[in-house]
């Protein structure tokens, strides 16, 4: 451990001296790359460097004891020696946490997809529900919630809504989300009050900038087309919808809320570097466990990994066990107890290893 954070301590210094060099303070790009890994480093070389500093105390600490006689100061020193050496274990284990690879993508904005699985209108309905849950969520963080795409079902649910959210460390808080969520309750179109379970799909993808993903327009297929279903007085009458194909994946992104046909041309074209990006991530993670039988935080969403029961008022969450009753709370954004347990979860579980 540490070689490794004399290594931290090197890179520090080095880009603290980068920092100050013309070409990169005339360079956004690297500026804002050096800087950043600058301030992440930062807090680990803090706590590097007030180990080493606590470390040459209790040295101190441990030749005064060795050569002084009196029994009431060897007390003294002892009691000090006693609670340097419990703040270093503490400062030690804190160390490895802070060198564990973070996730690059932590501190990114998020494009939320939510999708209506099984169970009909109802499902819509649910859709519907779970994206005023992260809306409202949103809202308490002073995240920017904007709809990118939405797609509505006969009876006002979604059949599908994209939207971006964009805060500091959005992805970090929200991206054990992804996943299928349950619901099981009385539909209202149910006229015999017979409890119904239906699904909804949640993805969370790291907002991926230009320069991370990028795509050749040579790979793209355009589709204009008049635009259908809610939207205002343009809907109908003007070509402003847009299609885009990614030949190369044959994946497609279509976006019609704007009037203007550019805007949602650059909706649809975030949209498809957030998957592209998201699908190239999967595939490395695969390629990282083909060999391991638990993959850990991959966020399959296959996997079922929450239920809110309606007629008993709780939330499930399937991968850590954890029940709350108190379900009216977390439709209306309270979920931080859901997320902070989730996080507790899987960074223990990566520091296994």
């Amino acid at each position: 451990m540490f070689e490794k954070l004399e290594e931290v301590e090197r890179r520090y210094e080095t880009l603290s001296h980068l920092l100050t060099q013309p070409e990169v303070i005339n360079n956004q790009t690297e500026l804002q790359k050096a800087a950043r890994e600058f301030s992440e480093l930062g807090k680990v070389v803090d706590l590097y460097r007030r180990l080493k500093k606590l470390e040459e105390e209790i040295n101190g600490n441990l030749q005064l004891l060795s050569g002084d006689e009196d029994e009431e100061m060897r007390g003294m020193i002892k009691e000090d020696l006693h609670r340097l050496t419990a703040e270093k274990e503490k400062m030690e284990e804190d160390l490895r946490t802070a060198l564990f690879p973070k996730d690059p993508n932590d501190e990114k904005n998020i494009l939320l997809e939510i999708r209506a699985g099984t169970g009909g209108d109802e499902a819509g309905l649910f859709a519907s529900d779970l994206f005023r849950m992260y809306a409202k969520h949103a809202e308490k963080n002073r995240w920017r919630v904007e709809i990118m795409s939405q797609s509505f079902t006969g009876v006002g649910g979604f059949k599908e809504v994209i939207a971006l959210i964009e805060g500091k460390g959005a992805y970090s808080r929200l991206k054990y989300e992804s996943g299928v969520h349950r619901v099981q309750r009385v539909p209202v179109t149910e006229a015999q009050g017979r409890i119904h379970t239906s699904t909804v799909t949640v993805a969370i993808l790291p907002e991926a900038e230009e320069v991370e993903v990028a795509i050749d327009p040579n790979d793209l297929r355009i589709d204009i087309f008049r635009s259908s279903g809610p939207g205002g007085q343009s809907v109908n009458t003007t070509d402003s919808a847009v299609r885009i194909t990614h030949l190369p994946t044959n994946m497609v992104v279509t976006c019609q809320d704007e009037k203007s046909q550019h805007k949602n041309k650059a909706k649809a074209l975030k949209i498809l570097r957030a998957r592209l990006l998201d699908n190239a991530r999967h595939e490395k993670e695969k390629e990282i466990s083909a060999q391991r039988k638990n993959q850990v935080g991959t966020g399959e969403r296959s996997e079922r990994i929450r239920t809110y029961n309606f007629p008993q008022g709780r939330v499930t969450d399937h991968r850590i066990g954890l029940t709350l009753y108190r379900l009216s709370g977390v439709l209306d954004g309270e979920i931080d107890e859901i997320i902070d347990a989730l996080t507790t979860h899987y960074q223990a579980e990566a520091l296994k290893g």
